[in-house]
């Protein structure tokens, strides 16, 4: 009887142990890919980058029509074709992901530094300081972010850059506050921040050495995502025709304008596509390996 039993045991299937090799072969491997996820990550923003600065230098004009050129396919002088207007193509889509890439680094340079100071201030100060700005930041929470850039972009003229900037700004802002916000509590309240009040060693030296180093890899994390979600924002604005107008150039916008023309030029929608995707891949990949850290 005992036998039997002992046969039926080891004839069931066991979960094998992660020994203590292994476990660091593990974590050897996800630091190796991780490390080849960050080097394609800015490979593939290198590319987007050089295009945005190099393109607008050595292209021509992206208004420059020439009718004559109708939809012509890609070629080694026009390497994306031309477009309906016989514009060519790689040189708006330059421009477009130079603007795009200018434009987001704005929202999201404006949105760290909003958040960030306001939620150090609310940690800092509590009180009504800390109820109205948690106030004004559940508002934005409850309000679409998109609704928010539309409702800014509706007191502005049509195909406002500033309006644009302002609207994505504020949508984002409220991200970092509450991040900020939290951590920054969590750090004033330490022991260390209460021994360095009783020491009178200053402000200075409670940011210095206390709050920066909390908060710098949070912002990191965070504003790889913000520039991909600027990006995509502009581009599904521009998508819907109420964000930049014509004929400026930008990656919604030539989506847009390229849909009545995918069957016999489908090179038109691809090149925005590809760049939109290489920006939303490399930028998520960037903060994936902030996370790890």
């Amino acid at each position: 009887m005992t036998a039997t039993s002992t046969t039926a045991v080891s004839t069931t299937p066991t979960p094998t142990l992660v020994t203590g090799p292994d476990r660091g072969d593990g974590r050897a491997g996800r630091a190796r890919r991780h490390r080849t996820a960050r080097l394609a990550s800015w490979g593939g923003l290198g590319l987007v980058a050089l295009l945005a600065l190099a393109g607008p230098a050595l292209l021509p004009d992206p208004a420059a029509q020439d009718l004559g050129r109708y939809l012509e396919p890609p070629s080694v002088a026009e390497p994306l074709g031309r477009d309906e207007y016989g514009r060519s193509v790689l040189a708006r889509l330059a421009h477009a992901t130079r603007l795009s890439l200018v434009l987001a680094l704005g929202c999201v340079a404006t949105a760290v530094v909003l958040g960030t100071v306001t939620g150090v201030l609310a940690a800092r100060l509590g009180g009504w300081v800390d109820a109205g700005l948690r106030a004004v930041s559940e508002a934005f929470v409850a309000v679409p972010a998109l609704l928010v850039v539309l409702l800014v972009a509706a007191m502005a003229p049509a195909g406002s850059l500033v309006a644009l900037y302002v609207g994505i700004a504020l949508a984002q802002w409220v991200e970092y506050f509450r991040v900020v916000r939290a951590r920054s509590s969590r750090v004033l309240g330490s022991t260390a921040v209460q021994a360095a009040g009783l020491l009178d060693l200053g402000t200075v030296h409670v940011l210095r050495r206390h709050l920066l180093p909390e908060l710098r890899p949070l912002v990191a994390t965070l504003a790889p995502l913000g520039l991909v979600t600027s990006v995509l924002a502009m581009s599904t604005l521009g998508f819907v025709k109420v964000g930049l107008q014509p004929p400026r150039a930008e990656l919604g916008l030539m989506v847009t304008e390229s849909f009545p023309f995918y069957d016999v030029a489908p090179w038109l929608c691809l090149a925005p596509v590809a760049v939109l995707f290489v920006i939303t891949v490399s930028l998520l990949g960037l903060r994936e390996t902030e996370e790890i850290r």
